[in-house]
């Protein structure tokens, strides 16, 4: 039997900077940072390594870059608190672990991990998710470390147009940011992992699509993998990243049918943002129905990313 080619995909959120407002330096640290996470999630694919440690990797270099939000430079809620969502799932048995509302763990995407291979639970929140990952070693830093100006502004800005009582500006950047990765390795196994800060504002304890297996995260081996960014309320509504499993496994459709299909229908209903995803066969489907979405792909053809509609380039 034939070894399938190994493809890494990932994306940095669907919540883009206007294309307008994006100068040439920002587009070009955006298109950096995509392509140290693929290089980092490729290098494991590469060697042989499992699609579970790919996504792995690549979520691990997003979550160390404050361009995105999740890890260092996650957004704050309108308490001015950071509080993190991560989800990690293994194709071959569907094996799943997260955490939500957390802040402490340097990469949230490791205390998902930790959970799925440490405890005999799935979802961890809160203060028993962080004393969790406290017991089980991983490696810790203060709130400060996360903390980003930028960031900070932005909730300003949004609690200052709260009080002001203007329209909402319809900013995606604010509204949905997340990081996440989808794999197929040498040996046919699929793995899919996101981790985000959630919105900007948000209200304390809310938890988003991203740790919601079947909304924002899923893998199967018999099917896709599947990581989403966007309205999350929306997203969990819809049962997204489950539904494209169902119309393949189900419906018999490919992948880019399913996944386009239900992007587009969630759209009129005021689901913003976008997906990556990968089949068992290696196909690869990354629609968004926002301006934009921060993506790229690796495989053995080469490197490539992109933020707006335009063709994903090379580097």
């Amino acid at each position: 039997m034939t070894r399938p080619e190994p493809v890494l995909a990932i994306h940095g959120g669907a919540g883009t900077i206007r294309r307008q407002s994006m100068t040439p330096g920002a587009e070009a640290r955006y298109h950096a940072g995509l392509r140290d996470a693929l290089s980092a999630g490729y290098a494991v694919l590469a060697r042989g390594g499992a699609a579970l440690d790919a996504v792995v990797e690549a979520v691990k270099s997003l979550e160390d870059n404050s361009l995105f939000n999740a890890g260092r430079g996650a957004v704050f809620n309108a308490d001015g608190v950071q509080e993190m969502d991560a989800a990690l799932m293994d194709g071959r048995d569907r094996r799943a672990g997260a955490v939500a509302g957390i802040c402490g763990p340097r990469h949230p995407i490791l205390a998902a991990r930790a959970v799925m291979e440490r405890s005999e639970h799935v979802l961890l929140s809160g203060e028993g998710a962080r004393r969790f990952c406290a017991e089980a070693g991983l490696e810790h830093r203060d709130p400060a470390w996360f903390r980003t100006e930028q960031r900070w502004q932005a909730l300003q800005e949004e609690l200052e147009r709260r009080r002001a009582g203007a329209a909402d500006d319809g900013d995606e950047a604010r509204k949905h940011g997340t990081v996440g990765a989808v794999a197929l390795d040498g040996d046919g196994h699929l793995a899919a992992a996101t981790s985000t800060g959630g919105m900007t504002a948000k209200a304390a304890g809310r938890v988003g699509d991203s740790p919601v297996f079947g909304a924002g995260t899923w893998a199967d081996d018999r099917t896709c993998a599947v990581s989403a960014t966007g309205h999350g309320e929306l997203f969990i509504r819809h049962a997204v990243a489950h539904e494209i499993d169902a119309r393949m496994r189900w419906g018999g459709q490919p992948l880019a049918t399913a996944a386009e299909s239900i992007i587009a229908e969630i759209a009129p209903l005021g689901g913003s943002g976008g997906l990556i995803a990968v089949d068992a066969r290696g196909n690869v489907a990354l629609p968004f129905n926002s301006s934009g979405m921060y993506r790229g792909v690796a495989s053995g053809a080469g490197v490539l990313t992109g933020i707006y509609g335009d063709p994903l380039v090379g580097s």
